[in-house]
């Protein structure tokens, strides 16, 4: 899953996709590459960031979306209004950090047999790295998504439409991502296929020392310890070196 970010704020590359035409020619760069599903985002979700209207979410997300329908795209919002319009053109996935707890959202995502993924956060962007804590990190974790499935099954989104995703870095220390990323196959007991976002994140930079643009090394590093622990969709920034490491643990994988 490549990252589209058309925003001014995020953490990596913010301001870089703003233009509709930039992010679209950024996308079909990343099809060029290789990516199996593209991710597009108008609303910033890093630690501290403000929230947008979902007017102005729109308009930074819909010509991408339709530029690039034809093609597996997934939207990243918390918002149903967001999501409806999103689905409409053309998007196949949402992306919600809030596991479709906003007002509407089940009954959005559930009336369009589009795919979902469901993320577990702890606390709104604005302030959830404020001293995150967790009596039980992996445990919390795992009960919230099982929760949130089972609130989707019964609102009629069917199991085998639904990825979960553990909120690397969502209201988490380092210490408790890296919890998570050591326990990540308990997590299997879901049911769901697994998706982990480690790509060019604080934690990496503070396990490293270096800044965003720096963290490749340790994007890949921690790319293949999600997959080693059972994940199937990697949320990166880099697709052409991701892929390099997918394709080597397949082969090892079948070796």
């Amino acid at each position: 899953m490549g990252v589209v970010n058309v925003t001014p704020d995020s953490f990596s590359d913010g301001g870089r996709y703003l233009d509709a035409n930039a992010a679209i020619a950024y996308a079909r760069s990343m099809i060029d590459e290789g990516v199996d599903l593209v991710d597009v985002g108008g609303e910033s979700t890093r630690p501290g960031a403000a929230s947008v209207s979902e007017a102005e979410e729109l308009a930074r997300i819909l010509p991408v979306v339709t530029a690039l329908r034809g093609f597996p795209v997934s939207v990243d919002t918390r918002h149903a209004n967001v999501m409806r319009e999103a689905l409409a053109a053309g998007a196949a996935m949402i992306n919600d950090i809030g596991a479709l707890a906003a007002p509407g959202a089940l009954a959005v995502v559930a009336q369009s047999g589009c795919a979902v993924c469901l993320m577990h956060k702890k606390g709104d962007p604005a302030t959830m790295q404020e001293s995150p804590r967790y009596a039980d990190v992996v445990g919390e974790v795992l009960d919230y998504l099982a929760g949130r499935i089972a609130d989707c099954e019964a609102a009629g989104i069917a199991r085998d439409r639904i990825v979960a995703d553990p909120g690397f870095g969502f209201g988490k220390t380092v210490e408790h991502n890296l919890t998570l990323l050591r326990h990540l196959p308990e997590l299997s007991s879901l049911g769901v296929p697994l998706l982990a976002g480690w790509s060019r994140k604080s934690s990496l930079g503070r396990i490293t020392g270096r800044d965003a643009g720096e963290r490749l090394a340790g994007s890949l590093a921690a790319a293949l310890l999600a997959l080693l622990g059972g994940a199937r969709i990697l949320r990166v920034h880099d697709v052409k070196e991701t892929r390099d490491v997918v394709l080597v643990w397949e082969a090892w994988s079948k070796a």
